[in-house]
């Protein structure tokens, strides 16, 4: 029998999660299955009990996995000495090199929570409120300190976010710029266009 094969510092179930994440922005959480996943991973679907116990556990790892990544990085970001429009420019920076260095964790955390069980599903859609409220929150924050154009910081954020999960197509594109690129074009849109 196959086993998982893994890196140094990458455990089996890391792997698997990984390989699900790719396998739900592919197929969709609700088409793929357990069978599909052990192809992917390359082992009997039985094998992967071993380490998981369900495709929905696999869901509540990829979304709750991004949605602490997202956290701490705010946590950091709002305990640090730095402007305000310095702190929504990195994290305009994060969302976007998640959407390409993580990009189906990310995908899929955006597209198929509404599939998580409860008490889990709830608590991600609290999270994800929580979330982008914080965000508006140093938007209003460079409005208030006249830093920022006198814009609604709620629909600002849906905006930017929107955008960025639009990135989905630049993944899809045969030729497209690199990475730092889009990145410093996107930057540039939003921030600049936010400036006052």
């Amino acid at each position: 029998m196959a086993r998982i094969k893994t890196e140094k510092d990458v455990s089996r179930r890391d792997i698997i999660v990984k390989a699900a994440a790719e396998l739900f922005k592919e197929k969709g959480y609700k088409a793929a299955s357990m069978r599909d996943l052990a192809e992917q991973v390359g082992v009997e679907a039985a094998s992967l009990y071993n380490h998981i116990k369900s495709k929905t556990e696999l869901l509540h790892d990829v979304c709750f996995n991004v949605a602490n990544r997202f956290f701490d990085h705010i946590n950091e970001l709002e305990a640090s000495p730095t402007s305000t429009l310095e702190k929504i420019e990195a994290l305009i920076r994060f969302h976007i090199r998640q959407m390409i260095e993580n990009y189906e964790e990310v995908l899929v955390s955006d597209r198929e929570w509404k599939h998580l069980s409860e008490p889990y599903l709830s608590n991600f859609h609290n999270q994800r409120r929580n979330y982008r409220k914080r965000f508006a929150g140093l938007i209003q924050k460079g409005v208030d300190e006249k830093q920022i154009k006198n814009i609604d910081p709620s629909t600002s954020v849906l905006i930017i976010l929107h955008a960025i999960t639009g990135i989905d197509s630049w993944h899809r594109s045969v030729k497209r710029i690199s990475a730092e690129e889009l990145e410093e074009n996107m930057v540039t849109l939003f921030v600049e266009g936010m400036k006052k």
